[in-house]
Order: structure tokens, then sequence, then C-alpha cells
């Protein structure tokens, strides 16, 4: 069945590539007479924006006659008579029937196109006696003429006692100056699109490149017996709908009593959740407050954020989840936890989505993006922040998750503690985001059974990989914030393990080799005091990813460790030690690491 409708899907795209398909950026006109408009013009208001170049000049209007119109400027427009696109040449008159009172208001170099053949620099005058060079005819009387000579004529040459100056104007071929010719001839160069008209075929811009290439699509012009096929193609494409139909039906049939059920739970969890007051909105509303979705901040496993507007004032970011993963339970998270919790460390959720099987999350928006984009090295000074500000910025992360272990009625364990899952606000204070994979247990509770690992490779704690460890509890959270805030000091990403540097040695076994040996850290300093950061940062990070998971500190005493002034930290013992569990030489890499833990699943 699956193979059947993926078929079909295909012979749609290669139909609709072959121009057997409806297509509603195909050639259409103002009236029954008027000129064929296609790429790179389009009418306003009968095809979509896509289908036309995005300057607007190439954006053109049907008049109340239904002639084609062309508007040069606000206060100009023309009457398109004809569009050559193999020569890409644009024929139109003026609308008042006086060509050089719209050209000599005209500047031809802030537009796409420019004139055919040679133009020159003019001064205007009004003169009150006749002249028999220079005279445009529809814009002078018997009472005056206005005439235009070049402006690098010599002044002894003419004779302008009776006349005044106006003024210079643009360059300006004679031939639309001078003489009675009502029609003018516009050229423009980009997008070119003369190689698709010799072909016969459509052109558009190249959706895969991000400069203004084209690509050529379709056919312009049916065929000898393309009718025939037109018609005979419409006849396959309604049985094979006809036949794609009933597949799907069937298969809603046998979808919707699961997807009822994972409904049934959303909806019930969402009438105790009301008390809570975020607000909920229409999947109408998160269009609106989106404008269809138009600026994408970015993707992640579950879905796609966007950001959107609740007013002029209010931005909000909206992560849309993804339909096809889940049974609901990664929307349930998010909204049962940090919906009802409020601290400056931690995202707030302004609203939710849940309309049928379309759902949304509604988030304050922060302007600075996630910490990953500002983790570089000192010595780059790439997006480097300083180590000042890190320091805040690590106090601030442990302060949120503190809250989140202490702070609330029940104790919230992350489970995904990354520098992508860390906003920052205008003034760089953090914030901990995306509650999907967190788990709720009492304060009390000191383990967490788990049924799968969760997480992400190289932030994850041991003990969720294997119980071989210890249990998994708040303190698997304590680990992902030690990698976390070495990250930061490193400039680097500690996970990212590749062939060519795979027997390189362990970035925070480095750290802890030059702590234990009395060196400095070899990071680039500017101000006094700033080694003392880095060597704070560092000594925290390393007590925090303690093999043992009763060896690390609780978030409480890692904030204490950070705002601590005038005092030497201790140094950790080695995390690194081969007395670990496994037995593992500590100069292992954390990939080889992850290859020899093994996830143990455990009974709920």
């Amino acid at each position: 069945m699956n193979v059947s409708l993926t078929s079909f899907l295909w012979l749609i795209v290669f139909l609709a590539d072959h121009g057997l398909c409806f297509e509603d950026c195909n050639t259409t006109t103002c009236g029954s007479y008027g000129p064929a408009v296609r790429f790179p013009f389009r009418i306003r208001g009968r095809q979509p924006r896509h289908c036309g170049y995005p300057q607007p000049e190439f954006h053109l209007s049907c008049s109340a006659k239904n002639d084609t119109v062309l508007e040069l400027t606000t206060s100009w427009k023309l009457f398109i008579q004809k569009i050559d696109y193999k020569s890409q040449v644009i024929y139109a008159n003026d609308t008042e029937g006086c060509l050089p009172k719209g050209l000599l208001n005209f500047n031809i170099s802030l537009s796409p196109f420019h004139f055919m053949g040679y133009s020159y620099e003019r001064t205007l005058f009004n003169c009150s006696s006749s002249r028999s060079y220079g005279q445009i005819p529809c814009l002078s009387t018997p009472q005056y003429q206005v005439c235009a000579v070049y402006s690098d004529s010599s002044v002894g040459d003419l004779d302008l006692l009776s006349c005044t100056k106006i003024r210079e104007v643009s360059p300006i071929p004679n031939r639309y100056l001078y003489s009675q010719e009502s029609i003018i001839g516009l050229r423009w160069d980009n997008p070119k699109c003369k190689h698709c008209e010799v072909k016969g075929k459509y052109c558009r811009l190249n959706t895969n490149s991000t400069l203004s290439e084209t690509q050529c699509y379709g056919r312009l012009t049916p065929r000898k017996g393309q009718s025939t096929k037109f018609i005979e193609t419409g006849g396959i494409l309604g049985s094979l709908l006809l036949v794609v139909a009933s597949i799907l039906l069937y298969r809603k049939y046998r979808f919707n009593k699961t997807e009822r059920e994972y409904q049934s739970k959303i909806e019930n969890f969402l009438d105790d959740y009301k008390s809570f007051k975020p607000t909920r909105y229409s999947y109408d509303d998160i269009k609106r407050m989106t404008n269809q979705f138009k600026d994408e901040l970015g993707q992640g496993a579950y879905g796609t954020v966007y950001r959107g507007k609740l007013s002029d004032e209010i931005l909000v970011a909206v992560k849309v989840l993804n339909s096809s993963t889940g049974n609901g339970e990664e929307f349930v998270n998010e909204v049962g936890t940090i919906g009802k919790i409020h601290h400056v460390n931690v995202v707030r959720l302004v609203g939710f989505c849940a309309d049928g099987f379309r759902r949304a999350l509604v988030y304050e928006y922060l302007p600075n993006d996630t910490l990953q984009k500002f983790i570089s090295s000192a010595d780059t000074k790439n997006h480097f922040l300083g180590w000042k500000r890190l320091k805040d910025i690590a106090l601030g992360i442990a302060k949120g998750i503190e809250y989140l272990h202490q702070g609330c009625d029940q104790r919230i364990l992350h489970f995904d503690i990354k520098p992508h899952n860390i906003l920052l606000d205008h003034d760089f204070n953090p914030k901990v985001s995306d509650f999907g994979l967190a788990k709720l247990c009492a304060k009390d509770q000191s383990a967490v059974s788990m049924t799968t690992a969760r997480g992400t490779i190289g932030y994850i704690a041991p003990e969720v990989f294997s119980r071989n460890f210890g249990n998994v509890s708040c303190k698997s959270d304590v680990y992902s914030f030690g990698m976390l805030v070495l990250e930061m000091v490193g400039g680097r990403k500690i996970v990212d393990v590749t062939e060519e540097n795979d027997e390189q040695i362990y970035f925070p076994e480095w750290i802890y080799n030059l702590l234990e040996e009395g060196e400095d850290l070899r990071f680039e300093i500017e101000e006094e005091g700033d080694d003392k950061i880095a060597k704070k940062l560092a000594i925290v990070g390393l007590w925090c990813i303690q093999w043992n998971p009763t060896d690390r500190p609780s978030m409480k005493v890692a904030v204490h460790m950070l705002e601590r002034e005038g005092e030497n930290l201790p140094i950790p013992p080695n995390p690194f030690s081969s007395a670990v569990p496994t037995r593992m030489n500590a100069r292992r890499t954390r990939r080889q690491l992850h290859q020899e833990l093994e996830a143990i699943s455990e009974a709920e």
C-alpha cells in the first residue's frame, strides 16, 4: 500500500515537472488581446508573488479597461503593448500620450531596465521664443517652448538669451525625446530567461540556489497532439486519484482509532491544566501570528520554530510540533512542566495550540538565539562573549536548573541540558528551554525509573546509559550542566569526534591535567581576573562530570561555587580515573566510551 502511494506521488512530481499538471504560474493576460504575461513578470491579484521576480517593476497590474500596466514610479505608468521574452525587451506607450513628460522625471539607473540605443545627458530650458533645435513638441505651447540641449554643448554656440534653465536631466535616447514616437523599448538583463524561451519552456528562479539563478520547466505551447495528451493524462490522473483516495480513506479509518486515543489523552490533560491559565490558541491564530509561517527560526527533532507576533510590540517564538512523531507525550511534557513554572532563567510559555491533530507551543521571543551560537574559543575572537559574561551565563543556567530541581512543587528533571536548549535574551540572560524529554518526580524521590536512555550524546550522564554507574536522578542534569560549562570554557564542541581527531586527547581530561599539575589554563586572557574566572568555570565543570553521581554536587552547591568570590575552589577527584566501573582508559575518546555503554531498559 505504501509502495503504491509513493509511486503515485512520484508520478505527480514527474508530470508536474513536464508541465502536464495544473500550474498557477502559467501564462496569463489582462484582456483577450493583451500581451502574454509570465515569469519574470506576474499580474497582481491573478498570480501568486512567487510567479514573478522579486523587484516591484516586474509586478504588473490590469487597468479598468484590461490594459496591462507597468509602474516605473508611483506617478508614471505605461501601457505594455508587447513583451519579447527571447530578446528580453518590453514595448510600452505612455498612458497620457507624452513619453518625454515621464522620461524627464525618471531615473532609469534606479530601475531594472535600460534604454535601447545610446543615451545622452541634457539640460532643460524654458524659452519664450521659438527655437529650431532641441524642442520637445508635446511639452511646448505657442507661448513657450521646452527645449533640451546636450549638457556638454558650449554655451557660446547656443542662443539662450530668451531661455531660463530648468534643470539637468538623466540620460535619454534622442528617439524618445524629440520625435512624436509614442512607443518606448526597455530591456532587462536579469533574470536571464532567454535560454528557456529558446527551448520553448517556462522559466523560474532556481529553488536550490540562494542567488538569482533561473531554471527551465514545463512547455510553453502544446505541440501537435498535445491537447489529446492532456485529456488522456487527465483521465489517468482522475482514475489514480480515485484509487489513492480510497486507500487514504481506508488508512485513515484504521489510523483514527489510535489517534483518537492520543487526542483524548491530550484533551483530558488540558482540561486538568486550565487552572494554570496559559492561553489556548486555535490553529488559525497560530497561522495569523506567524504570518502563515513566513519567518522560520530553526528546526528540531520534534518540530519547527517560527517568529511570530501577538501584537506590534510583543514578539513570540512558535514551535509547531511534527504530527508524524510521538504520541502527544512531548506536547504534554512541555506544557505540563514549563506552563506552571515562572523563573527568570526558565523560558516562559505564553500559550499553546491543540487544534485537532495540530499542536504548537508559543514562547516568549528571545532575540539573541541560543548559547550554541556564541560558543567559541577566546583565542579566535569569533562570537566570544568575554569571561565575565560567560560566568554570568553559567550562573544563570545553574540557577534555572536548581529552580527546576528544588523550587517547584514537584522536582523537574530536564534530561536535555545542552547549548542548543539555552536561549539568550537581549541582555544575554540565559533561559533553559525545551522540556520535551523532562520527567516529574517527588522532591523526596532519590531515583527515577526509565525505560530508555534520553538526551543528547555527549551531554548524557553515564547512569542514563547504564545502571552500572548508579541510579538516574537530578544528578544526571548536573552532569549535563558540567559538560555544557566545559564546552563554554573550551570554546569547542566537545562531542564532535571525527575519524581525523579520533585519537586526540579528550578535552575535559586535558583541562583536568593542567589543573592537577598546577599549570595555567592556556586561554587568551584580556582583563585582570579573567584567568580566575576561566579556572573557576573549569573546576565547577569537572566537579559536575564525576562518574559517580554521589560525587557530583547538587545544583544548589554548584550555584554557590560559581558565586564564591576570592576563594580557591578545591580540585575535584580525577573523573577519568581507570577505577570507574567499566575499567576504561581515561585516554579513550568520548565516542569510544559511548560505543561501550549499553542502555539498560528498566521497568517503570
